[in-house]
């Protein structure tokens, strides 16, 4: 296996700024290619951006959560996808130290960092065709799974499974190529289209005691759904790297391409007072959406230090920052990379730019968890006191 030079923290943000070129230099084209993200993961693993977040004592570097996800938000200003990737990536090396028994987030802490590993997922929670049940000194899996974002390419992947007399989903990890496990290449979706998002078939896969994952020590305490806000927190830098990837390059177009209107009485495009405005207002917007982003990042770095101490109530307030967060992320988002084309004129929809990924990665994947869920959770929360129930959205 290649040797990967681990990055020290202070370096990680250049790497991923380098990283981020390379990806935009090919985005267009994979883009319209979709595929398998095969040179996407590739580029990650020799980085050495995937084992950021493990903690030194296990092999990584021990980022923070606000430092990983600047680099997911750098990594989607270059291509959405990636930023996806790379967000359940982070997600999924802190999942067992959450929801795992005791010993398990290091052996996997140990295990990413000694092979570099590639995590991806297939988690969604209103599929519940996959079933599991006890068998063989073990558990044999069969259905099928939607939504698993880049499972066809990583090195460990985990699942949830339905068991019958079970209320909650059982998690279990499994490494690439486990026998019966197929993918059925059917993601074909109009953006997050370099994601692999597709479903996957189980036929009689054997599951080893050991790769279930949990219960953790004490599963009805705050922690152990933290875990479902450091992934709702990553989509948001994801859904933010994408907003200010369209801002940068309707910015650049605009001042080599665009020609002012006929009836501006301007020379320059750069010199119309409503594009002035238009980048005024979305920049503005842009900057108070990141900085609800860096509190509640902020936020949640203080609440995953408590560990099994943080409570059901200050896990309740994090979730109200959340949903606050996301919602202004997605609104911010689409009204860019919608209203970029305003800003730039009718000859950048030509096909060779691909300015129109921005908007069609942004709306494909905010659709997963619906803006208005968000803010009735807030106004429920105001009017009547209650967080939102702990859950995979919320």
């Amino acid at each position: 296996m290649q040797t990967v030079v681990q990055p020290e923290i202070k370096d990680a943000f250049a790497i991923a700024a380098e990283v981020s070129q390379q990806l935009a230099a090919n985005a267009v084209a994979q883009d319209l290619a979709a595929d398998i993200p095969t040179e996407e993961v590739s580029l990650l693993k020799q980085s050495g951006l995937l084992l950021l977040g493990i903690p030194r004592t296990y092999g990584g570097a021990g980022a923070t959560f606000p430092e990983l996800y600047q680099i997911t938000r750098i990594l989607a200003q270059a291509q959405g996808s990636v930023g996806q990737l790379y967000a359940n990536h982070i997600t999924l090396i802190h999942m067992a130290a959450a929801l795992g028994r005791p010993g398990q987030a290091e052996d996997y802490y140990r295990l990413t960092a000694d092979q570099n590993l590639f995590w991806a997922n297939a988690f969604n929670a209103l599929d519940q065709r996959l079933k599991i049940e006890p068998a063989d000194d073990g558990f044999r899996v069969n259905g099928t799974k939607s939504f698993g974002t880049g499972v066809v390419c990583a090195d460990i992947n985990a699942f949830t499974a339905v068991q019958a007399g079970v209320d909650a989903p059982v998690v279990f990890v499994i490494p690439k190529e486990r026998a019966g496990v197929s993918y059925n290449y059917d993601w074909n979706n109009m953006g997050q289209r370099r994601t692999a998002s597709g479903s996957y078939t189980f036929e009689n896969v054997w599951v080893a005691p050991e790769e279930i994952v949990g219960p953790p020590p004490l599963p009805e305490g705050g922690f152990p759904t933290l875990i479902f806000l450091v992934a709702q927190i990553s989509k948001i830098y994801t859904y933010l790297g994408i907003a200010e990837g369209a801002l940068t390059a309707a910015k650049n177009y605009t001042s080599t391409q665009s020609r002012p209107w006929l009836t501006s009485g301007v020379e320059k495009a750069t010199q119309d007072p409503y594009i002035l405005h238009r980048y005024g207002e979305y920049w503005t917007e842009l900057q108070a959406a990141l900085a609800l982003a860096n509190q509640t990042a902020s936020a949640l770095q203080t609440a995953w230090e408590k560990g099994t101490e943080v409570t059901a109530a200050e896990r309740g307030e994090l979730a109200i920052l959340v949903a606050a967060a996301k919602a202004t992320a997605i609104k911010t988002g689409l009204t860019i990379t919608n209203h970029m084309f305003d800003l730039m004129g009718a000859r950048a929809t030509a096909a060779r730019y691909g300015f129109d990924r921005y908007w069609r990665d942004l709306r494909t994947f905010s659709l997963h968890d619906p803006i208005d869920y968000k803010f009735k959770h807030i106004g429920n929360w105001l009017l009547n006191q209650e967080y939102p129930t702990p859950s995979a959205y919320s």
